[in-house]
């Protein structure tokens, strides 16, 4: 008979006391000794054929006794050999299975949870929860500050340390929204308070430079005044510059360094944002990759959209990324996905009786995703080749419709909410260009846009999506999105089908249209949620009406809602990753849009031009009615 036990599990490098084998030792633990043997990873293994089953379990409790009192013993002395061997063996152990320039979250996780419970174990019984330091020995770069490293090391903590990197510091966009949300989640207490924030970008700049380059655009909210400057001041104290020159390799190393000054020996997660434009894309994350990861908790990355040009743009995008990240470590981001409409999406669906059952075709007539800027809008970005397609469509809008009309998921964990994403997305039928409308305004010598007017670049897209499933068959998903418009608009109306037989058709007036009920989630201008109902007008007489029901969350809610960029930053931090683009669903978004792009590149498709300021293509309106749908009204 052979047993094996694999709780009682003793590493190799750990010799056992020469007295287990001794003849006394023998009698105690009732068994010869050469049923007491070592099997493979240092586990221990009793063998014995005739030997009473309680007698091996007897033995085997006095051995594991005897055990405890022996290392209780070398406790007394300090730290031993024979742990210092496990700790150096487990790094060993660690680097080999990390390698050298990829380190994945799972990976990580359990080899700085195992790590701990070792050092843990190890420590005098009269200190439990004690952490562990030794003496660090710090890589210098020759070009790097030495004055962090001893003014902010710490003692490890419960809470691992969090060191975010903004690549790309120097740029409008981090400038003007990555920094404020970084202190807007600083100062609510979603960061932890041993977080450091580096920003990283080539120009010849110092921390003091980067502290006050930033330090005019951090706000504190209405409702977040109490200690407003001391906060910011320990804000700016604790973000940092690197200055990466032209070779990200080397940058990237320097960042490296710098992280681990502060990061000392404890448990260390890193965020890294590539705020870089996308010809440089693949070298940044590269070089991070290979350099700038920590080997002590996860690393996870954000990317900007674009995210590619077009279909094979974006696949070797993708694969460039995948050979050196995991899917789950990479988190493409779309700042209108971070809006509060967006959110509460799921929530007005699955956490509410009264519109779950009406959510299909057998009770809505159309949706409609409507997304219009007005004239502060600048429109440099949609004449450099990208367009409001590649820019607005392709991400924000697909991944709206997504959300709104996806199946109910198996959880909210993120992973499961993208697969009924990506489900729904291949569900959609490829669009024909009879179901398009392009548009680009037209330029003036004030707005200084007359110079691109020979581009076929679009700013207005009109189209007609239909999803070839069970629940949304024949329902037309109706999209409206383009720049220099009357106003500034987002929302998404819900169109309900006309009530069979009405008893009040003579009631409701010659179009019947204005009578249907309709559901509507208003981002901007005032975030509001509306249906509207037909009602009997009060007084005598017998007069109908089509008032809207009104949850207007500024009267409702005496709350500032947070910018975007501090959602999604937050969704990053705690590892919620369902608003962000999974691999899949990018293919299954270019499927839907390659076509449409393609007749664009032959120019078989050209933009109608519209007034500035103005309603769109005429063209649009045409589309609306051959779809069936009445022209919401702006």
């Amino acid at each position: 008979m052979s047993m094996s036990f694999s709780a009682v599990s003793v590493p190799s490098s750990v010799s056992r006391p020469s007295y287990l084998y001794s003849s006394a030792y023998q009698f105690s633990f009732g068994a010869p000794a050469n049923y007491f043997r070592s099997g493979l990873g240092g586990r221990v293994v009793l063998h014995g054929g005739s030997l009473p089953l309680c007698r091996n379990f007897c033995g085997l409790k006095q051995w594991i006794l005897e055990n405890l009192h022996h290392q209780q013993h070398q406790r007394k002395l300090g730290p031993t050999n024979e742990y210092k061997s496990i700790k150096n063996q487990f790094k060993d152990h660690s680097t080999d299975q990390s390698g050298s320039t990829l380190s994945h979250e799972d990976s990580n996780d359990q080899t700085s949870k195992t790590t701990s419970e070792l050092e843990e174990s190890s420590l005098p019984s009269s200190q439990p929860h004690a952490s562990v330091t030794e003496p660090t020995t710090s890589v210098e770069s020759p070009s790097m500050p030495q004055t962090h490293s001893s003014k902010f090391l710490v003692e490890c903590g419960e809470e691992p340390s969090l060191c975010i990197a903004v690549i790309g510091a120097t740029g409008e966009l981090a400038r003007r929204k990555i920094f404020p949300a970084l202190f807007a989640l600083y100062y609510s207490g979603f960061l932890p308070e041993n977080v450091s924030i580096f920003g990283y970008s080539r120009k010849n700049m110092t921390d003091d430079d980067l502290r006050s380059m930033i330090a005019s655009t951090l706000t504190c909210r209405v409702d977040h005044q109490e200690n407003c400057g001391d906060k910011m001041d320990v804000f700016l104290s604790r973000t940092h510059y690197i200055n990466g020159g032209y070779d990200n390799r080397e940058g990237m190393s320097k960042l490296n360094v710098l992280m681990k000054q502060f990061e000392g020996k404890c448990e260390a997660n890193r965020i890294f944002y590539l705020s870089v434009p996308q010809e440089a894309l693949i070298n940044v994350a590269c070089s991070l990759a290979d350099n700038a990861q920590t080997l002590k908790g996860w690393n996870r990355v954000i990317i900007e959209k674009p995210f590619g040009f077009d279909v094979l743009s974006s696949h070797r995008l993708t694969q460039s990324l995948r050979s050196k990240f995991e899917e789950k470590q990479i988190y493409r981001i779309d700042h209108l996905l971070g809006r509060n409409l967006i959110e509460n999406l799921t929530v007005l669906r699955f956490a509410n009786l009264v519109f779950e059952p009406l959510w299909s075709r057998t009770y809505i007539r159309n949706v409609q995703v409507i997304l219009s800027e007005d004239l502060g809008v600048q429109a440099g970005r949609y004449f450099d080749g990208y367009g409001i397609i590649r820019d607005i469509v392709h991400s924000h809008i697909l991944q709206t419709i997504a959300l709104l009309a996806m199946e109910t998921p198996i959880s909210l964990d993120g992973e499961d909410i993208r697969n009924e994403k990506a489900k729904l997305l291949r569900s959609v039928r490829k669009l024909e260009p009879s179901d398009v409308i392009l548009g680009q305004y037209k330029g003036s010598t004030r707005d200084k846009v007359d110079l691109f007017m020979n581009s076929l670049t679009p700013t207005y897209f009109a189209a007609a999506l239909y999803i070839d499933n069970a629940r949304w068959d024949g329902v037309p998903f109706l999209i409206k999105a383009g720049m220099g418009l009357i106003q500034h608009r987002v929302e998404i109306r819900i169109q309900f089908h006309r009530v069979p037989g009405n008893l009040y058709r003579e009631r409701m007036g010659h179009n019947i249209d204005l009578a249907t009920n309709e559901l509507i989630l208003r981002d901007t201008p005032d975030e509001a949620i509306l249906v509207r109902v037909n009602n009997k007008i009060p007084g005598l007489g017998f007069k109908l009406d089509s008032p809207e029901l009104n949850l207007l969350y500024k009267d409702k809610y005496n709350v500032e809602v947070p910018d975007s960029y501090e959602h999604l930053l937050l969704d990053v931090i705690n590892g919620d990753n369902h608003l962000f683009l999974r691999s899949d669903e990018l293919a299954a978004a270019w499927n839907i849009l390659t076509p449409i792009l393609n007749e664009i590149d032959k120019k078989n498709i050209a933009p109608e031009l519209y007034e500035l300021g103005g309603r769109g293509p005429v063209g649009a309106y045409y589309l609306w009615a051959k779809h069936g749908v009445r022209w919401a009204e702006d």
